[in-house]
């Protein structure tokens, strides 16, 4: 059985600015602004939703397979997956684009000026549930990708009787009212952060009631909270894992999901699916970027019995 990750790819070029930004926008003059940056650090990180969640389900001894769109360039960034135990065979090379690029300048007061180049990514629909041997996925997530594609994924996953999460994230502005709740409709769960469940909620003028109505489960993410998982019976809520320190929470709602997916799989109960998340997202948090994160089994069941007084489920 399989577990396929639909999602973004991408480079993230992180630029640090030792000044503030503001400091050299003149707001009087902003109809023809002409600004300049001198940065004094950049790291180019692999990144997108797709890579991220496929690296921590790796990590948590999986196969997630990532069905996607990438440029031209992706060849280091392809193999860079394979080594870390991602199947990449779905993801589609787009020959005459780059894949997606993120510039994000950051100042030393955390403001940011940031430039997203779709690429290869506005392409996603390009790929097809329809053209992959469909009768074996346990699971496919719809992350955050082009607009069109999710609601095209969402639409076959339903169609094809496939269990899928939706996960609308960041794209969630670029979605109309009803591109929301026909890609949640059918979806066994429905993962959000708790901005992101008020947005639904306002934008659909649904309640929860009515919204579990279309998936079975919804699942709310909220930071150092823990989370909530929602379904017509109840409400459970699970504690987060406390970091050993704070570097970057960029990823960790990614890192979630790879652990609710890893919990799903191996027949856990939401209570343990949501542990299981909990612990695989601290782990991004405690580093300065996404997907560069590691730990063993015996260090993930050490976390998971200090963290909850219980053993880890075999996941493993």
């Amino acid at each position: 059985m399989s577990i396929i990750i639909t999602g973004s790819l991408a480079f993230d070029h992180i630029l640090q600015f030792p000044g503030v930004l503001e400091e050299h926008i003149l707001p009087e003059h902003l109809s023809k602004l002409h600004v300049s940056f001198l940065v004094e650090d950049m790291k180019k990180m692999r990144g997108g939703c797709a890579s991220n969640i496929s690296y921590s389900i790796a990590l948590l001894g999986q196969k997630p397979s990532i069905m996607a769109t990438a440029g031209r360039d992706f060849g280091e960034f392809d193999e860079w997956l394979r080594k870390r135990g991602v199947d990449t065979s779905l993801i589609k090379i787009i020959e005459d684009e780059y894949t997606a690029n993120c510039f994000i300048t950051t100042d030393r007061n955390s403001n940011q000026i940031t430039g997203f180049y779709s690429g290869a990514m506005s392409k996603g629909s390009l790929v097809s549930f329809k053209d992959i041997d469909y009768k074996d996925i346990q699971i496919a997530i719809i992350s955050p990708n082009a607009p069109d594609a999710m609601i095209k994924y969402c639409k076959e996953c339903r169609e094809l009787g496939i269990p899928f999460i939706y996960d609308p994230g960041q794209q969630l502005p670029r979605l109309t009212k009803e591109d929301m709740l026909s890609s949640i409709e059918g979806s066994l769960f429905t993962i959000v952060n708790d901005y992101e469940l008020s947005v639904i909620l306002h934008r659909t003028g649904k309640t929860i009631e009515e919204l579990l109505d279309l998936t079975k489960t919804i699942v709310k993410t909220m930071g150092s909270e823990g989370c909530s998982i929602i379904t017509k019976e109840g409400e459970i809520t699970v504690k987060s894992a406390k970091p050993l320190r704070v570097a970057d929470p960029t990823g960790a709602g990614d890192a979630f999901r790879s652990g609710f997916i890893t919990g799903y799989v191996k027949g856990l109960d939401y209570e343990h699916m949501a542990k299981i998340a909990n612990i695989t997202a601290v782990y991004v948090v405690e580093q300065d970027a996404p997907a560069t994160h590691e730990f063993t089994p015996e260090e993930f069941k050490a976390r998971y019995r200090e963290t909850y007084g219980e053993e880890c489920p075999e996941i493993f």
